[in-house]
């Protein structure tokens, strides 16, 4: 066969640039549906799923979300540390091992996510010192300040981690069901 014959697969199958596009729209629309509890979401739970279900290509449905909560809330100066806090998530979850036991995955998945919750505000704080012109000092101050919201996150994350192993299985299942192998 020739090189001219042959052709290069796609990074995304048109199957999931659809799935893709569905979950990030999830994320956002969870977003929405829970901002009558400051802090409460399932953002973290989800990227922790979609990571562990689709490996390197969950970061695509992570984008898609910041993407449209920049889009409908704005792409202001709060948004931008969206734009790598998620990728942190995704990264410790990648760094996971693959096959861990599914009585350790019961807790470590949701130990991981709520420390995420709990490191929201450290995360977030370089960005806002360097968008604010803050000092080391008055930065520290900014992740205390907050510090309340952030343990309010992390307990949310926590129990909301608990979901992430039987999700997990329910994408490889249906994605078993619709012939593809997630995660590659």
């Amino acid at each position: 066969m020739s090189l001219s014959t042959q052709r290069a697969k796609p990074f995304l199958s048109p199957f999931e640039l659809v799935i893709f596009a569905v979950l990030g729209a999830l994320m956002y629309g969870s977003k929405v549906i829970m901002e009558w509890a400051p802090n409460i979401h399932l953002l973290g739970m989800l990227t922790m799923t979609y990571t562990l279900a689709y490996r390197a290509k969950g970061l695509i449905p992570v984008y898609v979300y910041v993407f449209l909560n920049g889009l409908f809330s704005g792409f202001a100066l709060w948004w931008l540390p969206y734009l790598y806090i998620w990728a942190v998530l995704w990264g410790v979850t990648m760094l996971l091992p693959k096959r861990i036991p599914d009585k350790a995955a019961a807790f470590v998945y949701p130990a991981v996510c709520g420390l995420h919750g709990l490191a929201f505000g450290v995360l977030y704080a370089p960005a806002q010192a360097l968008l604010f012109g803050l000092n080391f000092k008055q930065m520290l101050a900014w992740i205390a300040a907050g510090f309340s919201f952030d343990v309010i996150q992390a307990a949310g994350n926590f129990f909301a981690g608990f979901l992430i192993l039987p999700l997990v299985k329910l994408i490889r299942r249906l994605d078993k069901n619709a012939g593809r192998v997630p995660g590659q």
